[in-house]
């Protein structure tokens, strides 16, 4: 089928530069892209996106931390307690 295109001046260059090193014509050079291009999977740009965290100091903890699940348990007894008592 034969049809008119408009190329941008730059990538007209490009193509006929790699229609030269593959020694194809510029017809099968285009076709050839435009099926390489059709058969490349859509890509999401926003699930490409990387995402950084910000990442802040909190300093030296307040706490002795190497017996956190004491600390845990004992923090958890009073929380239970705190709220019996208002149910009175």
């Amino acid at each position: 089928m034969r049809t008119t295109i408009r190329i941008d001046d730059e990538l007209m260059m490009e193509i006929k530069k790699r229609s030269r090193q593959e020694n194809l014509s510029l017809t099968k050079m285009i076709s050839k892209l435009l099926r390489r291009g059709l058969a490349a999977p859509e890509v999401d740009k926003k699930a490409s996106r990387r995402h950084r965290e910000q990442v802040f100091s909190m300093g030296e903890p307040a706490v002795d931390l190497t017996k956190a699940l004491a600390l845990s348990s004992t923090l958890e007894d009073e929380e239970i307690l705190r709220k019996m008592s208002l149910r009175k």
